[in-house]
């Protein structure tokens, strides 16, 4: 089917069409609610901030703008990201948790994404509050007296959940994943300004850099496909059963194994820990006491303004590391081994149960080995472009690699539920 055959589904089937238009209404709420200021802000002392900030920078990028406005909701989708993060990582601790999300079905997931809301609210007060006291002591927030605090504070954990509940929203209503969208919709959003300041501040002398930059752009985004397409089938056969006058099973597939299955969520954990010397030396620039000065130079001395090599060379390892860890919480090759055995599966050559586990194994670490060296690349090449070409205005290269990553994910994947939606009712 042609593209244009495709657009032209969307609009005929009605189910379809109601759930793309939905989609776009939450999209439409969640630019009015990134444009909703909290109290007593100093517009002038709050660009000089993020201007010279990379990691609010950056949160201000995946906010969709919000940060910049110190919205209601600036905290974004992060404290949502964040315990779902942690929850997948204390299925490692608990086993209990691990049955929960990898072996309990629906009804289990449905109840580990429950705790996963639950904790999100202590997550959003204490980033706020840390977030709060962070620009009241820059003088970006000028808040008088606890009342005025609470409000602050209450406003900002209201925000959070509800970006939280419009991306269940889209999920459960429309299609595509709702937290990924929103995601996506936010780092789109800031597109037109840049664009914007690229026109206006461009002079005859930028044209070169433009021209490397575009160049640059497209082989990463033709890159991103590619990985992002990738896949390593493993030919998977079933038993033939007979049940009275009826034979099932017989049939041959394959299983699907990504080169990146982690995603994003590497990059954003290097990229929390790469820039945390940063935000500490941030706090500790305040004090009188020069040894506390002292320690935020020294910290200050490991951001990539400073210290491009070293910085790119333990954001690259940080990726690199993170991808597998991400992987063995959420892709158990044990597991995928035991539901083959009770369905008749087996690998051609290899013997169900553990031998079938440590060959899936096997072909998991050596395909993912070329998705993170893939991911850390991506997620360095901006800050080296950066650092070699100076930057251009207007286009912050530091977190480029990552947001085409995850807008091309997010696109492919979207684009991908939307065919699936034509072809089943084309079925019908």
């Amino acid at each position: 089917m042609k593209w244009t055959d495709e657009l032209l589904a969307i609009f005929k089937v009605k189910d379809l069409r109601k759930k793309i238009l939905f989609v776009l209404f939450i999209l439409g709420i969640f630019r009015l609610v990134a444009n909703i200021p909290v109290p007593g802000i100093d517009r002038g002392q709050l660009e000089s901030f993020l201007s010279g900030n990379e990691f609010f920078g950056i949160l201000n990028i995946f906010s969709g703008g919000a940060l910049s406005n110190l919205s209601i909701a600036m905290l974004g989708l992060g404290p949502y990201i964040t315990s779902t993060i942690i929850l997948q990582i204390f299925t490692l601790i608990f086993p209990k948790l691990k049955e929960m999300y990898q072996e309990s079905g629906e009804q289990g997931r449905q109840k580990f994404n429950q705790y996963g809301r639950l904790l999100t609210v202590p997550f959003a007060m204490l980033q706020g509050y840390a977030l709060m006291v962070l620009f009241t002591r820059q003088g970006i927030l000028m808040i008088e007296g606890p009342v005025q605090t609470a409000a602050v504070l209450t406003s900002m954990v209201g925000g959070a959940i509800l970006l939280m509940w419009l991306g269940e929203l889209v999920s459960e209503r429309g299609i595509g994943n709702g937290i990924s969208l929103l995601i996506f919709a936010g780092i789109i959003s800031a597109v037109p300004l840049a664009l914007r300041d690229v026109f206006v501040n461009a002079t005859r002398g930028d044209f070169p850099q433009y021209l490397l930059f575009a160049a640059v752009s497209l082989i990463i985004i033709a890159a991103v496909v590619v990985v992002t397409e990738a896949r390593r089938n493993i030919p998977i056969s079933y038993a033939k059963r007979v049940r009275g006058n009826r034979v099932y099973g017989g049939a041959s597939t394959f299983l699907p194994l990504t080169l990146n299955p982690a995603g994003v969520i590497p990059i954003i954990f290097a990229l929390s820990l790469v820039l945390f010397p940063g935000i500490i030396a941030q706090f500790l620039f305040g004090s009188a006491n020069p040894a506390v000065q002292s320690i935020a130079g020294f910290l200050n001395s490991f951001t990539p303004q400073d210290n491009l090599a070293l910085y790119s060379i333990a954001y690259f390892a940080l990726v690199v590391i993170f991808t597998y860890f991400y992987t063995a919480v959420t892709f158990n090759p044990q597991t995928v081994a035991q539901n083959l055995q009770r369905q008749g599966g087996f690998v051609p050559g290899i013997r169900p149960g553990p031998p079938t586990a440590d060959r899936i194994a096997f072909i998991l670490n050596r395909t993912l080995l070329i998705g993170a060296l893939f991911l850390g690349f991506i997620a360095v090449v901006p800050a080296i472009a950066q650092g070699v070409g100076g930057g251009i205005e207007g286009i912050s290269f530091l977190i480029g690699g990552t947001s085409v990553l995850i807008v091309v994910s997010v696109a492919l994947e979207t684009t991908r539920q939307v065919r699936a939606q034509i072809i089943m009712r084309q079925y019908d």
